[in-house]
């Protein structure tokens, strides 16, 4: 999945140069909003952010040669740290704090947010996983 993530971040910045960040939002704990100088207005839920992190993370499982992480569905953002004048990193209640979203990142997850969700529920599907998170024994 997220090899498929990269391929299409890199296929659509070679098309065409991403717009300018104008704005961006943090409504904890839930999602953010990147507004953008095309006009385009992107809020992107906590859990969605989570699950295309850009950065590796342990608690991610490989299943059949995919990255399958699951049971992020309640996750909140605490906090949100700008990087440089290109980013944000943001810090999750699930304790991840490692991922830097890019601003073109932040776009590119924002214009392709429908069919990546939906290709992440089928493959949750696939494995047997879900969005909710595991019960604790």
């Amino acid at each position: 999945m997220k090899m498929t993530v990269e391929r299409g971040i890199r296929a659509f910045g070679s098309a065409a140069q991403f717009p300018r960040l104008t704005k961006f939002s943090l409504h904890p704990p839930k999602s953010v909003e990147a507004c953008f100088d095309d006009g385009s207005v992107h809020t992107l839920s906590a859990e969605y952010l989570r699950i295309y992190s850009p950065a590796a993370d342990s608690r991610i499982r490989s299943i059949a040669g995919e990255k399958v992480i699951s049971g992020r569905q309640h996750v909140g953002i605490m906090s949100a740290e700008a990087v440089g004048n290109y980013g944000v990193r943001l810090h999750f209640d699930d304790l991840h704090r490692t991922g830097i979203f890019t601003w073109d990142y932040l776009y590119y997850l924002g214009s392709n947010k429908f069919s990546l969700m939906r290709q992440y529920i089928t493959m949750l599907k696939k494995h047997g996983l879900s969005r909710d998170p595991s019960r604790r024994k």
